[in-house]
C-alpha cells in the first residue's frame, strides 16, 4: 500500500491522519537518507495506533522509547542500520532529556502542576514525556530541543521556585503507581464482565460505556462487549482510568471463572 492508502485504513479522523503522516515520514527520511530521526512524544493510544500503522509500511522498523522501560508516553526512534539502539540512547542524536526539579520543602505539587507550568512556557504537551513525582520535587522527560528553553525561563511550578539539574537518563527513579488487586467471578472473560469487575461498576453500565466508545483494549479501541479478553490485556476506560487483567484463574464450585484484576488508583 502507498502512503494514502496507509493512512486511509488506520487513521481513525482528521487528526489522527496527521500524527501517522509525520510517523510515516520520519520513517521514510530515516529510510531514505541513512540518519537517525524521530517523533514526538505519543501517548499509549497513538503508540499503537502508529504501531499498527508500521507494521504493515515498514515491519521490524522503529523503536518505542520514553527514558526508562514502562514509560507510558513515548517516542519512535527510526535508525539506520549503522546505529545501535544502544550508542543512540547514549549519544547527542537521543532525542531525550531529564531534569531533575526540586521545590522547596512541603511543597506538595502535583503532576497537573508540573505540566500546567510547562505548557505554560509555551511547550506543547508532544514535547512532555513522563513526569514522575517525588519527595523533594519531581524528573521531568522531555524532548533534548526544550532544555535550553527550560533552563533558562522555567522557574516557578504552582507558586513554588523550581532548581532544574539535568539528569542522565540511566538515573531516573521511576516508582511502580498505586494499584488495588481485584479478585472477581465472571460468567465469561468477556469485555463487559471483565470492565465490570475491574472498575467495580455494573455490568449493564460497563456494556453501555463500550459501546459508548470509551474503552480501549491494549491502547485500541473497542466496542465490541462480548469480545474475549485474554491475561495481560490493559483496560483503559475514559474517566475510570485502567486496570490489567492479569490472571485468569481455574472456575468458582459454581462454575464461574475466577479473575485477578490489577486495578491502578
Amino acid at each position: 500500500m502507498n502512503k494514502t492508502e496507509l493512512l486511509d485504513k488506520y487513521a481513525r479522523d482528521g487528526e489522527s491522519r496527521l500524527l501517522l503522516a509525520r510517523v510515516l515520514d520520519q520513517q521514510q527520511r530515516a529510510d531514505q537518507r541513512g540518519i537517525p530521526t524521530h517523533t514526538a512524544f505519543l501517548s499509549p493510544a497513538e503508540q499503537a495506533m502508529s504501531a499498527d500503522l508500521l507494521m504493515a509500511a515498514a515491519p521490524g522498523q522503529g523503536v518505542l522509547h520514553g527514558g526508562y522501560a514502562d514509560a507510558e508516553r513515548k517516542l519512535w526512534g527510526f535508525l539506520p542500520d549503522w546505529l545501535d539502539e544502544d550508542l543512540w540512547l547514549a549519544g547527542e542524536d537521543c532525542p531525550l532529556a531529564a531534569l531533575e526539579v526540586r521545590v522547596p520543602k512541603g511543597a506538595k505539587l502535583t503532576h497537573r502542576d508540573y505540566l500546567g507550568s510547562l505548557m505554560g512556557l509555551g511547550i506543547t504537551r508532544e514535547k512532555i514525556g513522563d513526569i514522575l513525582i517525588g519527595e523533594t520535587g519531581a524528573q521531568v522527560i522531555v524532548l533534548r530541543e526544550t532544555l535550553p528553553i527550560l533552563l533558562a525561563q522555567w522557574e516557578k511550578a504552582g507558586r513554588y521556585p523550581v532548581t532544574l539539574t539535568p539528569l542522565p537518563l540511566d538515573q531516573l527513579t521511576p516508582t511502580p503507581g498505586e494499584t488495588k488487586e481485584v479478585r472477581a467471578t465472571v460468567a465469561s472473560v468477556r469485555l463487559d464482565a471483565v470492565v465490570s469487575a475491574g472498575f467495580s461498576i455494573p455490568r449493564s453500565r460497563a456494556a453501555d460505556l463500550i459501546r459508548g466508545g470509551r474503552v480501549m483494549v491494549n491502547h485500541r479501541p473497542c466496542e465490541k462487549a462480548d469480545k474475549v479478553v485474554e491475561a495481560g490485556d490493559v483496560l483503559t476506560c475514559r474517566g475510570l482510568g485502567k486496570c490489567v487483567l492479569t490472571e485468569i484463574g481455574g472456575t468458582s464450585k459454581r462454575g464461574r471463572t475466577i479473575l485477578t484484576i490489577q486495578r491502578y488508583l
